[in-house]
């Protein structure tokens, strides 16, 4: 009679034993989240990588090549433009005389980014842009994942972005556009963006009595805000495009103020047509 064995028969035991069976299950476990982070939208879910820029690095313009390719310069045009430019930190002290002798006759200069960044070259680039008899104002790179419109709008005003009716100070500037830090729409939803935007704008409004310029790029603007037509009556348009055209604008606006339209230029890289002559960009500064 055969002898009876006792324990697990031996057609239910997995080769190698319990040891075998945790290191398959860690191995398919392992296999499950390389699998979920080749899913769309994982990317812009994780971290910023190693290489984004420093913060407060941020300049206007800064990802239009990358997003929206680069062509030619604009053709000369019979309608009356006038010539301006955009400075941040990267240029550090800028030759204003230069560029005033060039037919450069308005400029922009970054004051802020964030809460959390206020350009340490302002003082000589805003008051030397006015000192040559330019027409000038303050742009605020936008964060909008890392505080409030209205905080930032108030760090803005607070920090160089305020306006007086003196008839040579533009109205302040939100550049909103391509995150250079992490994810291009800074991880919020179009109606959040939106929502941001509107704060800002009406914070900058409530402090100033102006309506702040929106600087952006349509692909952008479509992506981020869902193309959104809210702003186009209230706040004029900046509209970025490296080509011989302007091209399509944004939802809202059926003509735009300003065109950054390379960041390749002489003596400062980001050049600017405004959308009239001389005399329209004193309307503006007037308000």
């Amino acid at each position: 009679m055969p002898a009876h064995r006792s324990g697990t028969p031996r057609t239910s035991r997995t080769p190698g034993g319990p040891r075998r069976r945790r290191l398959a299950a860690a191995g398919s476990l392992l296999a499950a989240l390389a699998l979920l982070l080749t899913l769309p939208g994982a990317a812009t879910a994780a971290a910023p990588s190693d290489d984004a820029p420093a913060r407060g690095t941020a300049r206007m313009g800064q990802g239009v090549i990358e997003h929206d390719g680069q062509g030619g310069l604009p053709r000369d045009s019979r309608a009356a433009q006038t010539e301006g430019v955009d400075v941040s930190s990267h240029q550090g002290d800028v030759a204003w005389g230069t560029l005033w002798n060039s037919g450069v006759k308005w400029a922009y200069v970054k004051a802020t980014e964030g809460t959390y960044y206020r350009n340490p070259y302002f003082a000589q680039q805003y008051n030397g842009s006015y000192n040559v008899g330019m027409i000038r104002g303050a742009y605020h790179f936008a964060t909008p994942n890392t505080t409030s419109g209205a905080a930032q709008a108030n760090y803005f005003v607070d920090n160089g972005g305020g306006w007086s009716r003196d008839g040579r100070t533009l109205p302040g500037v939100l550049d909103i556009e391509w995150n250079p830090y992490g994810a291009q729409c800074y991880g919020l939803s179009q109606a959040a963006m939106v929502n941001w935007i509107r704060d800002f704008t009406n914070t900058y409004r409530a402090r100033t009595g102006r309506d702040a310029v929106i600087y952006t790029a349509t692909s952008w603007w479509k992506d981020c805000t869902g193309d959104n037509a809210g702003f186009g009556a209230t706040n004029p348009l900046w509209v970025a495009r490296y080509n011989t055209t302007v091209g399509e604008l944004p939802a809202g606006w059926g003509f735009h103020t300003m065109w950054q339209y390379t960041s390749t230029g002489p003596t400062v890289g980001d050049h600017n047509r405004f959308n009239g002559a001389l005399d329209r960009v004193q309307a503006l500064a007037n308000g």
